[in-house]
């Protein structure tokens, strides 16, 4: 995920966060207590919660046993998709401005996400650095699973993988502003002739009609007792539709 924050914001926000590393150029920082693992914690008891449902008969002890193995798998590749994109942007000689790390989850800062000192290509670059990663673990990951014992943690784990780098590599495209797919489709735009707040307000309407869709797909998976896809798209769908009405805004 990216973050952007206001030009007035810069200065005071960064004297509040305190520096605790560095990747590939780019200061890692925390801000009070919200480095505390709430995501982990969040996270352990989904993928306990996933070992139970794919093989009912372990126990409430060994499901949670095989939720802390995989825990890390899941959210090992999230932090390994924003490491990527911070690999990319130093390697093209744009380093991203910060890594924030929120609630245990790694949270891309860029303090002017229209920064004129990086040309369109270099922030579609930066964008598809995270995706492009997960999708060439992707094949790993399948292969992984075909040669596991389907009653084995190690095919716990390879599925773990292959979903989450699959959710990576597809649900990030989506063109929503502060994620990967939003800021690709503007700077694709502005490299093809847009003004920056044109480009802008193509996306606006790209998530207005998408989030209609969206919204209508997860109706539908509601009404045909798939809950849990439906509850999953819901979320995509609102937030969109929230980015169409101007309601939210990247900065």
């Amino acid at each position: 995920m990216t973050k952007a924050l206001k030009t007035s914001e810069i200065h005071g926000s960064m004297d509040d966060f305190n520096i605790v590393g560095e990747v590939f150029d780019t200061p890692v920082v925390v801000k009070g207590k919200t480095w505390l693992p709430v995501l982990e914690l969040f996270v352990w008891g989904f993928t306990s919660w996933l070992a139970g449902k794919r093989r009912t008969e372990r126990t409430m002890l060994e499901r949670m046993v095989v939720g802390a193995i995989t825990m890390p798998v899941l959210v090992g590749l999230e932090w390994a998709h924003n490491f990527a994109h911070a690999a990319v942007a130093s390697r093209i000689g744009k380093p991203m401005d910060a890594i924030r790390i929120t609630w245990g989850t790694p949270l891309v800062i860029y303090f002017d996400v229209n920064d004129p000192t990086v040309t369109p290509r270099e922030h579609i670059l930066r964008a598809l650095g995270g995706p492009v990663f997960n999708a060439l673990l992707l094949p790993v990951a399948l292969y992984l699973r075909h040669h596991a014992h389907p009653r084995s943690i190690t095919r716990d784990l390879a599925d773990v993988a292959v979903g989450m780098n699959t959710f990576l590599c597809t649900v990030s495209m989506l063109p929503i502003p502060g994620i990967d797919g939003g800021p690709i489709l503007k700077w694709s735009l502005v490299e093809n002739g847009r003004a920056p707040e044109e480009a802008d307000q193509v996306v606006r309407k790209v998530n207005s009609v998408l989030g209609m869709i969206l919204a209508i797909l997860s109706a539908l998976a509601v009404g045909k007792k798939r809950t849990l896809l439906g509850l999953m798209i819901a979320p995509f769908a609102a937030l969109m539709l929230a980015i169409g009405s101007g309601f939210l805004r990247e900065q």
